[in-house]
């Protein structure tokens, strides 16, 4: 079964574009690494909840968009071999590709699969 990480975060609503280049900048070479798909999800119907939501999750503020996305890798090894070298790539360095968005409100974590349909 395949491996996925999964990632939320709050990008200032002004910054879509430069959001999606950033993002295509790193896909390149999540793929180059083993990844086998890269999902960018740009939040269209995503309520406030009462007790917890993804805008309470990243202190999404009024000019801000909650981003939802996760990569598909074809299993956890490739996916630690995997960000390894890409944490290591230059693409990395703030200076080349800076996160067009505040990385402490970053949410991410590893999932294994256990359905795909």
């Amino acid at each position: 079964m395949s491996y996925v990480d999964g990632y939320v975060c709050a990008v200032p609503t002004s910054k879509r574009e430069e959001y999606l280049q950033h993002a295509k900048v790193a896909a390149k070479q999540l793929k180059k690494y083993g990844a086998e798909r890269i999902i960018e999800n740009w939040g269209d119907d995503v309520p406030d909840g009462e007790h917890t939501s993804f805008v309470k999750a990243v202190k999404c503020q009024d000019d801000e968009t909650v981003v939802f996305s996760w990569i598909m890798w074809p299993s956890k090894a490739i996916r630690d071999a995997g960000m390894a070298k890409f944490m290591e790539d230059p693409i990395c360095d703030p200076q080349q590709n800076p996160m067009p968005f505040d990385g402490k409100r970053l949410i991410y974590g590893g999932f294994e699969t256990i359905l795909s349909i």
